[in-house]
């Protein structure tokens, strides 16, 4: 008779036998796993060596990743309230470019890309090259309609914000044809090579075919080829838009303020006497129908115009304008003029109102000096663009200086934005400011020694800039 210790006893026994058999199958079945891994396959089946002449495939290409997209774009928008249309192209680093019917090309530098959330939304920023304010482009892809083209649909909504010029809406299209490379790598060895002024945008203009300079102190014409003494002493040339009739004052006296307008006949040689005294200033209306100049009248310079018709005599005309002025700059349109005293620059209308006034401190800046001498020059195809003529403040280092030590220079000003934009380089003095008549070229008087003065010329971007003729006072009649 079995007891309860052996049953105790024979449990234990078939106990610890079942445990070493499933302790077995699990080891075996651990290992057939271990071997079906792919790291354990790799391990087990070595790869067998290729010949010694089997060449090493060359490594694939880094696919070219793009730090911004979309590239080679255009942004773009109508006219809007005060402002004129724009452009702004955005190329493999970013902003280069800001363009504006009727001003110069605005140079950008690009600075960073900054992508907003998805790959739908981008902000580019740069700089303006000149003037140094902050110029941001934001772009969103969605369907946009320019306003002034209601039936036009573009991929990109754009919204451009200029720190002198403001906040500008529009729409935004892949545009590759307006640059010279539209791969999205460029070439590291020709990465500087890229031109500023692309073939699409040289500037055509063509060179004036009447003229007027001084020579020492004498006034002489230029057409075409061909150059006339007109005075043998004068000064403040002024020539009519046909180029036919030129207006100059002559000092009557060494001594005394004495003066007179003279009218010379470009064609004929011959010269009239048109008005007497303390005057000076003469400037042709746009239809070269009047003549405008300021008259020294009751202790102080007033404006004056009078008609210009064949066999005029002498005659001082009418008062426009009975306040006291130091200079006056010329005609803005047919019934505009542009004058200033000491203070402020001034619009004044043909019948004595004053359309505007600006503070030339807001012209000049902190750069500078406000003489009676400076000269404002409109441009003739965009009212709101200024030509000015200044000395500085304080000379740049390295710039040089006329007899009395004082550096000069010409600077373009938007009246609208109060852009400022530095024309003449450091290094130069420059003065005497004349735009040509179809507004994309700049004329201005350049002091080289003691004796010598040249005009040179240049494009309305700072480019071009070359010796165009002795003399000095420049200015255009076509």
């Amino acid at each position: 008779m079995r007891t309860v210790s052996d049953l105790s006893k024979r449990f234990a026994i078939l106990a610890l036998a079942l445990m070493a058999v499933s302790l077995s199958s699990g080891s075996d079945r651990t290992e057939a796993q271990t071997k079906s891994t792919p790291a354990a396959q790799s391990q087990s089946k070595k790869p067998a060596t290729p010949p010694a002449n089997t060449p090493t495939p060359a490594a694939a290409p880094n696919s070219p990743v793009s730090t911004h997209y979309p590239i080679l774009l255009l942004a773009f928008g109508p006219p809007e309230g005060t402002q004129t249309g724009w452009s702004i192209r955005i190329g493999i680093k970013g902003p280069e470019r800001m363009d504006r019917p009727n001003y110069p090309p605005v140079t950008l530098e690009p600075i960073d890309v900054q992508r907003e959330g998805t790959n739908d939304a981008w902000t580019y920023r740069a700089k303006d090259s000149a003037t140094g304010a902050d110029v941001s482009v934001h772009l969103t892809r969605e369907s946009c309609t320019p306003a002034n083209d209601p039936n036009a649909k573009y991929t990109f909504r754009a919204v451009a914000q200029h720190g002198q010029l403001g906040t500008l809406n529009g729409c935004a299209r892949i545009a590759a044809e307006l640059f010279p490379k539209i791969n999205n790598q460029p070439d590291p060895d020709d990465e500087d090579k890229i031109p500023a002024v692309l073939p699409a945008d040289i500037i055509k203009f063509q060179s004036p075919t009447a003229i007027a300079y001084l020579s020492g102190s004498k006034v002489v014409v230029g057409l075409g080829k061909i150059r006339k003494i007109a005075a043998q002493n004068g000064t403040e040339p002024s020539l009519s838009h046909d180029g036919k009739k030129l207006l100059y004052t002559r000092p009557d006296t060494t001594t005394g303020p004495e003066r007179t307008i003279v009218l010379y006949d470009t064609t004929t040689g011959r010269s009239q006497d048109l008005v007497h005294g303390g005057v000076r200033e003469a400037f042709w209306s746009p239809d070269d129908a009047r003549v405008a100049y300021l008259n020294y009248q009751d202790q102080k310079w007033q404006l004056y115009a009078f008609s210009v018709a064949a066999g005029i005599s002498a005659q001082p005309g009418t008062a426009v304008f009975t306040g006291s002025l130091t200079s006056l700059h010329g005609w803005i349109d047919a019934h505009t003029l542009l004058a200033s005293d000491m203070q402020n620059a001034y619009w004044i209308t043909d019948d004595g109102r004053t359309a505007q006034t600006v503070p030339l401190k807001e012209i000049y800046g902190d750069t500078f000096d406000i003489t009676g001498s400076d000269t404002f020059r409109v441009n003739p195809i965009n009212s709101d663009l200024l030509l000015v003529a200044a000395p500085y403040i304080k000379a740049p280092a390295g710039a040089p200086t006329d007899q009395m030590g004082i550096a000069a220079a010409i600077f373009l000003y938007e009246v609208k934005s109060k852009r400022r934009t530095l024309m003449s380089p450091s290094d130069e003095w420059a003065r005497h400011g004349e735009w040509s008549r179809d507004g994309v070229q700049i004329f201005y008087t350049r002091r080289l020694t003691a004796t010598s003065y040249f005009v040179y010329r240049q494009l309305w971007d700072g480019s071009e800039s070359k010796r165009y003729q002795e003399g000095a006072d420049l200015v255009v009649g076509k």
